[in-house]
């Protein structure tokens, strides 16, 4: 399922939440303060455009925590509502579950993406 759930994913969707991520990465970037938070949105653009195969694991420690809290009322909830909408809308058929599923694990990672690694 992976690869021919990330053609599929890429196709019908996932070029555009990628792209999503790649803009709020730019935007960070605009500042020199922004640019390790910025880093981190490309980083998970990869994962956003082509998510099956790949597991997210959280950890991270105070840090992570009080940049996790400036990212969520920043740009975090944009991204975030956008995959939970999508995730709903794709939960709607069975077809759809495996692509509601990765929107929702990158709605997750949307609130909370520091201190997260792919595996």
């Amino acid at each position: 399922m992976g690869c021919l759930g990330n053609v599929l994913w890429f196709i019908f969707g996932g070029a555009v939440s990628g792209l999503s991520w790649c803009l709020a990465g730019c935007l960070w970037c605009i500042t020199i303060v922004g640019i390790p938070v910025g880093m981190q949105c490309f980083k998970f653009a990869s994962l956003s455009f082509f998510p099956f195969g790949k597991d997210v694991v959280y950890g991270g420690g105070t840090v992570s925590f009080v940049v996790n809290v400036v990212w969520l009322l920043v740009s975090g909830w944009v991204l975030a509502l956008e995959h939970l909408f999508f995730g709903a809308v794709l939960c709607v058929t069975i077809i759809g579950i495996p692509f509601g599923l990765q929107h929702f694990k990158l709605a997750k990672l949307a609130l909370m993406p520091f201190g997260a690694e792919i595996h």
